[in-house]
């Protein structure tokens, strides 16, 4: 993940990590999970902000209060966020990690404690990484269009090398659905 700790200042295609970590969360909510946490990156960096906000933003008006844990993207800190939600809120029952590998940590963390996914507590990861779907069980994520934030910053650089100013481009996601959820 790019170490950008905030919005660029010229024109620039980017994923939709709001809208993303929202639908995400969405989903959760829409399979009747009640205590939804979330496991976040480095809040420094402009993409964890950004999808922690989309975490919050699904949650607002639920009546579900914010249960944020902090990661760095790796699976170690994936496992300990996890252990210390379960630490804290035991009736946990669903975790939106805002990366695949905080997710798969959290999964083997999950696995640990003897509880049963997603039985007992749903997982949605985020980036769709190629692991994401070789976890025990596989893991529900959200894609990001790598390839048309590409071919949208090129389009972006194109018309810059024309002369003309370009709006910045938001790429939108997709939620994969697998087991974990």
């Amino acid at each position: 993940m790019p170490r950008r700790t905030s919005a660029p200042q010229v024109p620039y295609a980017s994923l939709d990590n709001i809208g993303g970590a929202s639908l995400a969360v969405r989903h959760l909510l829409e399979r009747g999970r009640r205590r939804i946490a979330a496991v976040t990156g480095p809040l420094d960096l402009f993409e964890a902000r950004e999808r922690l906000d989309g975490y919050r933003e699904a949650l607002r008006g639920t009546g579900r209060r914010p249960i944020v844990a902090l990661g760095d993207f790796t699976r170690a800190s994936g496992a300990q966020a996890m252990q210390q939600l379960l630490e804290d809120d035991p009736a946990l029952d669903a975790v939106f990690a805002c990366s695949d590998l905080m997710a798969i940590g959290a999964l083997r963390a999950l696995r640990q404690a003897g509880r049963r996914v997603p039985e007992d507590v749903a997982v949605v990861g985020f980036d769709d990484i190629e692991a994401a779907a070789y976890t025990a069980p596989a893991l529900t994520s959200v894609r990001s269009p790598m390839a048309d934030q590409a071919i949208a910053t090129v389009h972006l650089l194109l018309g810059l090398i024309e002369g003309g100013p370009r709006d910045p481009v938001v790429i939108p996601n997709e939620l994969v659905v697998r087991e974990s959820t």
